[in-house]
């Protein structure tokens, strides 16, 4: 039986221990909400500050970023915030655009899934899969965490 593109691509990335993606916004809000430290969304976070996961973003995406984490709503600690901006900022790759027709309900969301775009076998990892083309490259913390080889 031939393999889906998803299983070969699960299957190169276990042997290479290495992913470039683009980390939603609402992964990131639900890595700062939990007090589960065993959620796909912290295994995420943690798997990027050990270098298993090189953030792509583009400036879009970072102001983004900055907005909403910084919001006195979430009452997220701005030491913490700043901590975690400066690692995707150190760690990551600032990627440009590449030019989608897809159609996506939320104009906002276009930006993460072109940037995602940017470099050969990048995913977007999103809570929000709906929101985003049914692809490959699309996946939610708990599908990245098992593409790594790590249970969540």
């Amino acid at each position: 039986m031939k393999k889906s593109v998803w299983h070969v691509r699960k299957d190169e990335q276990k042997r290479n221990k290495m992913i470039y993606a683009v980390i939603d916004t609402n992964v990131l809000v639900s890595a700062l909400f939990t007090t589960n430290t065993e959620s796909a969304t912290v295994k995420v976070l943690e798997t990027m500050l050990q270098g298993k996961i090189i953030p792509l973003f583009n400036e879009e995406i970072f102001e983004e970023y900055e907005d909403v984490l910084y919001r006195s709503k979430f009452h997220f600690s701005p030491t913490l915030v700043s901590q975690y901006l400066n690692t995707i900022r150190e760690m990551g790759i600032q990627a440009e655009r590449v030019h989608s027709d897809e159609k996506f309900p939320d104009l906002d969301d276009i930006v993460f899934y072109e940037v995602a775009l940017s470099k050969e076998d990048a995913y977007l990892v999103t809570g929000n899969t709906k929101h985003f083309p049914n692809s490959p490259i699309v996946v939610t913390p708990a599908e990245m965490m098992e593409l790594l080889g790590t249970k969540e």
